[in-house]
């Protein structure tokens, strides 16, 4: 048994008995972590509040046989607070945040890439320098890529052909050319796979340029391709949706709504 310390981003708490919670941690060196946290659900606690979802924080631990216990815990940016008010950018961070633990599938397996591109993301959100939809889209391709499933975008995927791609096949592996185009396939305007590709090179000039229609079809493109890859729903990524939804409708999304994300 020993401690050791860590940075991380908390992805995720849980209650443990009457005060105690489990804490979810993406770790810079350790990969994704779970770990208790004593009494931080009373009111006396001294660093309960450091141990919220969006949170990057400096933690020691303490190695037991089952769940590790955090023992110490230093705030070193809340990116909460500039999110909770903002329900946009608020269900975007939490479709980072619930994708970054589904592709860290491994407890204890690093996965210092995936950590410092939610670092990013986050910190990008905050700034509120770019619409929130492109981040979390430019995230979600990126991770995508360095868990190993980048799709194919300036190319077709099945015969490599970079002349004009027809057609999107999630299944295939990304853009496909009108040889290659089987029934079923999406087919994305042009300047969508463009966009794709903006977000994945990190080309904002052309990103932030973009047309709406595009963002909106590079969204559903890439959401799809992610929960495909994972087998398994981003329930997050429901909210996201809605919002888009209410913003088309020129509706502004209840901030209650944040409750049930």
């Amino acid at each position: 048994m020993s401690l050791y310390r860590d940075e991380g981003i908390v992805l995720r708490t849980q209650k443990l008995g009457e005060a105690d919670r489990i804490i979810t941690v993406l770790t810079r060196r350790s990969g994704r972590i779970r770990a208790a946290a004593k009494g931080v659900r009373k009111t006396t606690s001294r660093f309960g509040a450091r141990l919220e979802p969006f949170t990057h924080v400096d933690l020691q631990f303490y190695e037991r046989r089952s769940l590790d216990l955090i023992t110490q815990a230093e705030t070193l940016r809340p990116y909460g607070e500039q999110l909770v008010t903002d329900y946009p950018r608020y269900t975007a961070g939490t479709a980072m945040l619930e994708t970054a633990e589904r592709l860290t599938a491994e407890e204890g397996e690093p996965a210092l890439r995936q950590f410092l591109l939610l670092v990013g993301g986050l910190r990008t959100l905050a700034e509120r320098s770019h619409d929130p939809r492109l981040v979390l889209d430019a995230f979600l391709l990126r991770s995508l890529s360095v868990a190993g499933w980048a799709p194919a975008i300036d190319e077709c995927c099945r015969c490599g052909d970079r002349g004009r791609l027809r057609g999107f096949a999630i299944a295939a592996g990304g853009a496909v050319c009108a040889r290659c185009r089987r029934p079923g396939a999406a087919t994305p305007a042009p300047p969508t796979f463009a966009l794709m590709l903006a977000l994945l090179r990190g080309d904002w000039e052309y990103a932030d340029g973009s047309d709406p229609r595009h963002r909106v079809e590079c969204s559903g493109l890439v959401a799809a391709y992610l929960q495909w890859h994972l087998e398994h729903g981003i329930r997050s990524l429901r909210h996201v949706e809605r919002d888009d939804a209410a913003q088309a409708r020129g509706r502004t999304p209840d901030p209650s709504d944040r409750e049930s994300v």
